[in-house]
């Protein structure tokens, strides 16, 4: 965990840098960098877990076929599935701790903010989270089911959004925008052929919503994409792989520029 450690540290000096000036450019320089080895040791854990995911699925299925034997290789087997599954939460534990730090959302300045809440009041879309700068959307309003196609009746909704990230207020802030699903695995073969996994899903809906709001004037060096798929809940899903709506959504961080 020392290095989360250091990017939390790097987040928050970064963003008295942003607003006292106190801090020299290479040292501005030094952290940005601090933080571009997180994001990439993020991307090497993602991929460790992915790995691990499938190679835990392949022994339950070995365990499934043996089941009933009692067999040496069946306890060798059972031993491997506890070791992995214990590996996996180990893993997505420390993927969340770093995400969140490096991705920890900041408070806006109070105009800013106050334009973004007034834009979500009463909406059944969206909500803004004040305190981190976070707007977050409904994926079962914004998409279609097992869909990257952003819904027609979205649209002048990030639109209205583009126009408060377009102002003078906003100039100086990054976006980051996130793209998460439930747990409810993809089975139908067309939707599959397109999102092989809830992890492309998830990235792919960002995409879709990054490309709308280039498209409405967004800088295209101010934003980026997160797909997270199944792993960053913010609610239990149903047993069973039943998902919940409210795992399905789309975040968009507000962060100073360059972080």
């Amino acid at each position: 965990m020392r290095l989360a450690t250091v990017s939390v540290i790097s987040f928050v000096c970064a963003a008295m840098i942003i607003t006292s000036g106190c801090v020299s450019d290479q040292q501005f320089k030094d952290l940005k960098l601090q933080n571009t080895a997180q994001e990439r040791r993020i991307k090497e854990l993602e991929s460790q877990l992915q790995t691990a995911t499938l190679e835990l699925d392949q022994a339950k299925r070995q365990v499934e076929a043996l089941s009933g034997k009692g067999s040496i290789e069946m306890q060798a087997l059972q031993q491997k599935v506890a070791a992995l599954e214990d590996e996996i939460a180990k893993k997505k534990a420390l993927i969340d701790a770093m995400q969140k730090q490096l991705m920890g959302g900041v408070q806006l300045p109070a105009e800013l903010s106050s334009m973004l809440e007034d834009w979500a009041k009463g909406s059944e879309l969206v909500s803004f989270d004040a305190a981190r700068g976070i707007v977050k959307f409904k994926s079962d309003l914004l998409f279609e089911k097992g869909s990257d196609e952003v819904a027609p009746t979205a649209m002048e909704s990030i639109k209205a959004l583009c126009g408060i990230l377009n102002t003078d207020q906003a100039k100086e802030f990054d976006i980051i925008i996130a793209g998460h699903t439930d747990d409810l695995p993809i089975l139908k073969p067309e939707t599959k052929a397109k999102h092989p996994s809830n992890w492309y899903l998830s990235a792919h809906r960002a995409i879709s919503v990054l490309d709308v709001m280039t498209g409405n004037g967004v800088a295209s060096e101010r934003a980026s994409i997160r797909g997270f798929g199944e792993y960053r809940p913010i609610v239990p899903n149903e047993p069973d792989k039943k998902g919940n709506p409210q795992n399905r959504r789309v975040e968009i961080y507000i962060i100073p520029k360059g972080m």
